[in-house]
């Protein structure tokens, strides 16, 4: 079975807990449906090494430059402090030329910021931090389409707030298949609610 690639974005103040339920899932083989199926690859602006807001110091594997939708499964974009800075830009206009291929892309916190300056977010509906976040970005034009939760699929884009790392990794992983739905559904019972008869589930599945 040929391995199917996720990308992760990773830059300079990148929000550490944002995106690790979900790359932990992805690059783990215990409970997936087809075990080793994925694995996760780091993408920076360059090749230069990155330091997150946790101060952990990350190599990436490749740049922005060298990533093409063909070979990756999605693009996962996690907030940081920089999404309204050029190498933020970078990665949303990288971003467009994912979903124009057909790979979907996940963002979430700042990254929904970099989306919205985009215009990805204009014709999609969408989550972030706040409306009024977005509402900042002079590109933005998706109001209407915006959905108070904590995070939103509609087609090829997923979106999340801050505060919603697992259910940012939930949407992730349906959209990827990753895990079996019922195996799904007690994984996220389990880190929603702490209920250990989730785990039982869990394991069992």
């Amino acid at each position: 079975m040929e391995k199917q690639t996720v990308h992760l974005f990773v830059l300079n103040t990148l929000a550490d807990w944002e995106p690790g339920y979900a790359i932990s899932r992805i690059n783990s083989p215990a409970w997936q449906a087809q075990a080793g199926r994925f694995e996760v690859k780091t993408v920076g602006p360059s090749r230069k090494a990155v330091t997150t807001m946790g101060g952990v110091t990350v190599l990436p594997d490749m740049s922005l430059a060298e990533l093409e939708p063909a070979h990756s499964a999605m693009l996962v974009l996690p907030g940081a402090d920089l999404w309204d800075q050029s190498e933020g830009m970078e990665a949303a206009e990288k971003a467009k030329v994912f979903l124009a291929a057909g790979v979907p892309v996940a963002a979430i916190c700042g990254a929904t910021f970099g989306l919205a300056s985009a215009g990805v977010l204009n014709n999609v509906r969408h989550t972030s931090n706040a409306l009024e976040y977005l509402k900042t970005s002079p590109n933005y034009r998706g109001e209407a389409l915006y959905r108070d939760e904590p995070a939103v699929t509609d087609g090829d884009v997923i979106t999340a707030g801050a505060t919603a790392p697992i259910d940012f990794a939930y949407h992730i992983m349906k959209r990827l298949d990753v895990f079996r739905a019922e195996t799904l559904e007690a994984w996220y019972g389990l880190f929603k609610t702490g209920d250990p008869a989730q785990f039982h589930r869990l394991v069992a599945g």
